[in-house]
């Protein structure tokens, strides 16, 4: 049986049910990698968002993750542990916990990006780079108009 033939057509028509598929391969293929270090995809979050964005409150850094607060607070227990971060208290309040990337962190979170872009290359290999580019390109921009009209609501 050909590739074509194992699932339902009408499905391979709907871009929801192809990217969720693709999704689930990408993910695979990314956790592998990282289990490798003993890591999970929401440490791997963690340690790229504060590289990206520096020190921010936890439950700015939640936001911005899209992960559950009370959920954060085991991930950072975890990469606390292992010296990748810290927290302190917010200088500007106090009531709230600032997360930080150490010395170990921000040079872990480095060879994470390298792996984690060398894992998601070999995943879309039956594509060339201009593709894959595209790609990447298109889904921003769904998932930027999204967080738009998300913040929207919010705001």
């Amino acid at each position: 049986m050909s590739p074509d033939g194992i699932r339902p057509p009408t499905l391979l028509a709907l871009p929801s049910y192809l990217a969720s598929h693709l999704a689930q391969i990408g993910r695979r293929v990314l956790a592998d990698a990282l289990a490798e270090r003993g890591l999970r995809l929401p440490h791997f979050a963690v340690l790229t968002g504060l590289a990206d964005f520096g020190p921010l409150a936890q439950h700015d850094l939640a936001d911005r993750l899209g992960l559950n607060r009370s959920h954060l607070v085991g991930y950072l227990d975890e990469v606390e542990r292992r010296g990748l971060v810290g927290r302190e208290r917010d200088p500007g309040d106090r009531r709230r916990q600032r997360v930080t990337l150490t010395d170990d962190g921000r040079a872990l979170a480095g060879e994470l990006l390298t792996l984690a872009q060398r894992s998601q290359r070999e995943f879309l290999g039956v594509l060339s780079e201009d593709e894959r580019a595209t790609l990447v390109e298109l889904m921003r921009r769904v998932v930027n108009a999204d967080d738009v009209a998300r913040s929207r609501l919010v705001g």
